[in-house]
């Protein structure tokens, strides 16, 4: 559908905002600078880019440091996210923070007003969303010996974010709740939100050499993997196999979310939860469904979602209506040829011509896909964009769990109890919902890829006796 216009950019824009590292000993401006642009081009933020040395050292602080006690870090982490969520914090309003998010990178203001909730809320029940990980046979060591004990795997977690969607940050700061110190290095595609909540953490309490941001490069990245005890890395599949084997390094990769509908089922009763699960967060998600598989003929599922999803406008992200992500026109341009690329022999019920709507300032939407593919193994079942973008395909009872494993998240639309049971016991699959459920919608306090407290925690036995 036709896009709403934008005039350009002022030529008159504010001067870009400078996003220090923020080390042990406080802000840190540097000599090297990457400049953070606008989905038009336009310089938003230079962020600063930190050295080898620079890392080495501010991990060397983290390990010095005294984790604060337990009664102060949850107090803490409250106040932090009320800062973020409401405070003014080096001189940007919350408004004016989610504003500037929603223009770098191109997700609807009305998604960043969401995620910002979402972390708030994510800070104050940190400790106790964490929590959920701990055995039940574990105790407190307070509480007496002769019991087995929780306790962390190291004291310095680094991560290495992600620049998606703002409420990534959720996860980590539970790491903070458990008492590690966390090094943290954030996406330059959006830097804005990890500095914002890093300083949030500062203002609320935590020092400044328990959380640092320590922006860089891709050759330093490498070492701040190697120098915390732990690590936590988001990216794509050569990440995942990179540290796949490894017990010090949880990498996060694609999700793959998926859909599948039985011939029990009918799917038009159920075509909210499945449109929802494309479209929904402008589906840049990795909970996004990816692909649907479909007992039967998958043809009316495929042109019913795609006259749904066609009918989502074409706005810019600043606009309180947008539901759609938004980037510049040459990255859409460039996109766009790689997707009708892997399309070759699928039909198109929907994005077959363009999916480049362009929004005349050097921007442009990307409009939602709708593919239809001839065979449940089809590779394109695979293939997760930052948008909305579905792969609809053929499932039989011959096909069997093979389609439908790697996924983060998968929906079932059936009242196979068998079946749902193989689903539930497949490892691949790493999340089940069945029935009206979207394969976006996380459970606050149920694991999202398993809990993180798994990773960062283990039990250890603790007795002693009462004689000398």
């Amino acid at each position: 559908m036709p896009g709403s216009k934008s005039s350009p950019s002022s030529a008159n824009s504010p001067a870009p905002i400078p996003l220090d590292a923020l080390g042990p000993n406080g802000p840190y401006r540097t000599q090297a600078r990457e400049v953070v642009h606008d989905v038009t081009g336009r310089p938003v933020a230079e962020l600063s880019v930190v050295p080898r040395l620079y890392v080495r050292r501010a991990l060397a602080a983290l390990r010095r440091a005294e984790t604060p006690p337990l009664d102060e870090r949850i107090p803490a982490l409250a106040e932090a996210g009320r800062l973020f969520a409401g405070a003014t914090i080096d001189g940007m309003p919350v408004e004016r923070y989610e504003h500037t998010v929603a223009r770098v990178s191109g997700l609807p203001v009305a998604i960043v007003r969401q995620a910002t909730r979402t972390l708030a809320t994510g800070l104050a029940g940190a400790y106790g969303f964490a929590c959920q990980a701990r055995p039940r046979g574990s105790r407190d060591p307070s509480n007496g010996a002769g019991t087995a004990t929780w306790i962390r795997r190291g004291d310095v977690l680094a991560v290495l974010t992600a620049g998606n969607h703002p409420a990534i940050h959720t996860q980590w700061v539970e790491a903070l709740a458990l008492g590690y110190r966390v090094a943290l290095r954030p996406s330059r595609r959006e830097p804005l939100s990890a500095h914002r909540l890093v300083t949030a953490l500062h203002e609320a309490g935590f020092g400044t050499d328990h959380v640092v941001l320590l922006p860089t490069d891709h050759g330093v990245a490498d070492e701040l993997v190697t120098g915390g005890d732990l690590a936590m890395v988001y990216g794509g599949d050569t990440v995942v196999d990179k540290y796949r084997a490894g017990t010090t390094v949880l990498p996060h990769g694609p999700g793959r979310a998926k859909i599948l509908i039985t011939e029990d089922t009918d799917f038009t009763r159920h075509l909210d939860t499945i449109v929802d699960s494309i479209g929904a967060q402008a589906g840049a998600g990795c909970v996004n469904t990816t692909a649907v598989f479909v007992e039967g003929d998958p043809a009316p599922v495929a042109e019913a979602v795609a006259d749904r999803l066609a009918r989502l406008p074409s706005l810019p992200p600043e606009h309180d209506g947008a539901a759609l992500p938004v980037q510049p026109l040459d990255e859409a341009r460039n996109l766009e040829k790689y997707v009708h690329s892997e399309a070759a022999g699928a039909t198109a019920w929907l994005g077959g011509d363009t999916l480049v709507d362009d929004l005349g300032d050097g921007a442009a939407v990307l409009r939602p896909a709708v593919f239809q593919v001839d065979r449940a193994d089809a590779p394109q079942t695979r293939l997760e964009m930052p948008f909305p973008c579905a792969w609809i395909a053929p499932w039989s009872r011959a096909d069997g769990l093979a389609p439908l494993r790697d996924t983060l998240v998968l929906t079932a639309l059936t009242s196979d109890r068998d079946l749902v049971a193989r689903l539930l016991h497949e490892p691949t699959i790493r999340n089940l919902h069945v029935g009206d459920h979207p394969t976006h919608v996380l459970v606050p306090g149920l694991p999202h890829d398993g809990y993180l407290g798994e990773f960062l925690m283990r039990s250890k036995t603790f007795t002693t006796s009462s004689r000398p």
